[in-house]
């Protein structure tokens, strides 16, 4: 189960910056994390300052 990131993404950078697969990547509106890629590490969620890459 891949996380994604819900719309309280603030577009800030810290998740992409800290993902070890280089799976999240700057969105229209929100960052976007490549499911198929995502190695549920939860590395994003653990700097996110709003919370918003969750477990899908």
């Amino acid at each position: 189960m891949a996380y994604i990131i819900n719309d309280a993404c603030i577009s800030c950078g810290a998740c992409e910056a800290e993902c070890p697969v280089e799976c999240i990547s700057a969105g229209d509106d929100k960052y976007v994390i490549d499911a198929n890629t995502c190695i549920e590490c939860g590395s994003c969620a653990a700097v996110c300052p709003v919370d918003a890459p969750q477990p899908e």
